[in-house]
């Protein structure tokens, strides 16, 4: 009872911190709610602590009850369905996305894929400038990962090439992703009945897959993050099943390990650093296969440098800007001009100018995102320049730590509150495209997509269902059952939810706030992430 009092304390703690953190920067932009109400915030904070320690308690303690089995009624559609759990789930999904599918055709593109195709057809875009290229005569650069750049290319290419058409070409990628999206979340069903999942549970998953709008709009969605999704869900699946493996790990399975990770470093520049970050955990279970363990990292990190340094120099594809890893510091910088200009020296405005362009840096700070202070970032820096940055930021912060602090947490905060809900798939035709000489449209069905894109926007607020997509909510959901194993001594098992803490820290050091794509691994791996966490909690109750 003691140590379940002092675990749910703390999580109940760093909830109500998240809720008066993201309350006052909800409200005011910054810690002013802080400042201006004290008192009255205090007796709020200590009233959510005590309601919510409370609440956790009971869950935790509903958690400790051994509950019986509840069968449901084995009606067609059930015996059909845990029959078949893979192949059902595919159809009915399918079937169910139709709408979507016929709505949207050929694909909903959004900004993104269109720089992509441009950048594929060797058409000069904005990401041209946005770092040297090695090659003048190439423009393709790994910004966004070259992989997935050269499938929807590809898929474009074959579309005007065999049927002179770009939307069958954009369709040929919808159809491939829609295909993958299905089969993965189908797969997430059928380990959720291999892991004895009771039947309730795995149909409300299914329903969750078919009906919620989130599913099928990114299927029709060209946008990178969806395969790199499904291979996140595979991964999590595949940490879980090694956490508890009774036997040695075959080398079919260490191959299979290997192109799983290498899939996910080729279609997300920060897949490597996922990876990096959370399979060295699988060391700790000890010395069973532990040499095995090592063979699959090494050889992931072999072909992570050899892919960056030698493969891709070869075909003179540049590298990402490394404005890309600095959206923190940048978006600090910009509050700090803004909100204490006059304490700028003139030689801080020449380094700053060096790196960001000074005398329109305040007036592009967006406090929500970084993009509009980075577009301005000088690709023809030198190493000098940005340590001579790098000093004035934190001569800066010595100043104005309160200022650097309401920066990244307003540029945050989102992924840790609830009542800042901002899920939205691109649902509008961006034609961007069609000034190159492609020839991309949806069909005359308008009626029927301004109907989807509007339950689409409604379904975030429909109560209970609506925290489906929910970012800061899942982030809860992840503390809790983080706890939960904690105080159940589960400690191997808590490896299988590290992959989520690292997407999420990932969130926090990208440039948008409350931004859906960033968080998309982890909100569609939810089901599955429950379904691990139920089966480990049954352990103790059996």
């Amino acid at each position: 009872m003691k140590r379940k009092n002092i675990i749910t304390f703390i999580l109940a703690f760093i909830i109500t911190c998240f809720m008066a953190i993201g309350t006052s920067f909800f409200t005011t932009k910054s810690f002013k709610l802080f400042v201006n109400h004290p008192i009255i915030l205090t007796f709020l904070f200590i009233l959510f602590l005590m309601l919510s320690w409370g609440i956790i308690k009971m869950f935790f303690e509903r958690l400790d009850e051994k509950k019986e089995n509840m069968e449901i009624k084995k009606s067609k559609f059930n015996l059909y369905f845990d029959k078949h759990p893979f192949l059902f789930s595919i159809m009915f999904m399918i079937l169910c996305w139709l709408i979507y599918i016929i709505a949207f055709y050929p694909a909903i593109l959004s900004p993104d894929p269109s720089f992509q195709i441009l950048q594929y057809f060797g058409i000069d875009n904005k990401y041209s400038y946005y770092s040297i290229l090695i090659d003048k005569n190439v423009i393709l650069t790994n910004h966004h990962p070259v992989i997935h750049t050269i499938i929807l290319g590809s898929c474009v290419k074959i579309g005007l090439k065999l049927f002179s058409s770009t939307n069958i070409g954009l369709f040929i990628y919808s159809t491939i992703q829609t295909i993958i999206l299905s089969f993965t979340l189908s797969y997430t069903i059928k380990f959720m009945k291999d892991i004895n999942t009771n039947l309730k549970f795995r149909k409300i998953c299914l329903f969750i897959y078919a009906f919620s709008p989130v599913f099928p709009l990114y299927a029709m969605s060209p946008v990178k993050d969806v395969i790199f999704g499904c291979l996140i869900i595979i991964y999590i699946i595949t940490i879980y099943k090694f956490v508890n493996i009774k036997n040695d790990i075959s080398y079919k399975d260490i191959l299979k390990e290997i192109i799983l990770l290498i899939l996910i470093t080729l279609f997300r520049n920060n897949g490597f650093h996922i990876i990096l970050l959370s399979f060295p955990f699988l060391f700790l279970l000890g010395r069973k296969n532990i040499f095995k363990y090592l063979i699959i990292f090494l050889s992931v990190i072999s072909f992570y440098f050899s892919y960056n340094k030698i493969i891709l120099p070869y075909f003179k594809i540049t590298q990402s800007s490394v404005r890309e890893m600095l959206s923190i510091p940048f978006q600090q910088t910009a509050r700090y001009v803004k909100e204490h200009k006059k304490e700028v020296t003139k030689e801080e405005k020449k380094v700053i100018d060096k790196i960001l362009n000074y005398d329109t840096i305040a007036q592009r700070y967006n406090p929500k995102l970084a993009d509009p202070v980075k577009n301005k970032f000088n690709r023809y820096y030198t190493n000098q320049d940005l340590k001579d940055y790098f000093k004035v930021w934190l001569n800066q912060f010595k100043k104005h730590p309160i200022t650097y602090l309401e920066a990244t947490i307003e540029n945050t905060y989102g992924y840790f509150y609830p009542i800042e809900t901002k899920w939205y798939v691109h649902t509008r035709s961006k034609r961007r495209i069609n000034n190159y000489g492609f020839d991309y449209h949806f069909n005359k069905l308008n009626s029927l997509r301004i109907f989807l894109r509007k339950l689409s926007i409604v379904f975030q607020y429909l109560p209970f269902i609506g925290l489906i997509v929910n970012i800061g909510f899942n982030t809860w959901i992840i503390l809790f059952m983080f706890f939960y194993l904690f105080y159940k001594k589960e400690y191997k098992n808590i490896i299988y939810l590290v992959p989520s803490f690292i997407i999420l820290l990932m969130c926090f050091l990208s440039p948008a706030n409350t931004y859906f794509r960033y968080a998309l691994p982890n909100m569609f791996a939810m089901p599955v992430i429950i379904s691990i966490f139920n089966k480990i909690k049954d352990k103790h109750l059996s």
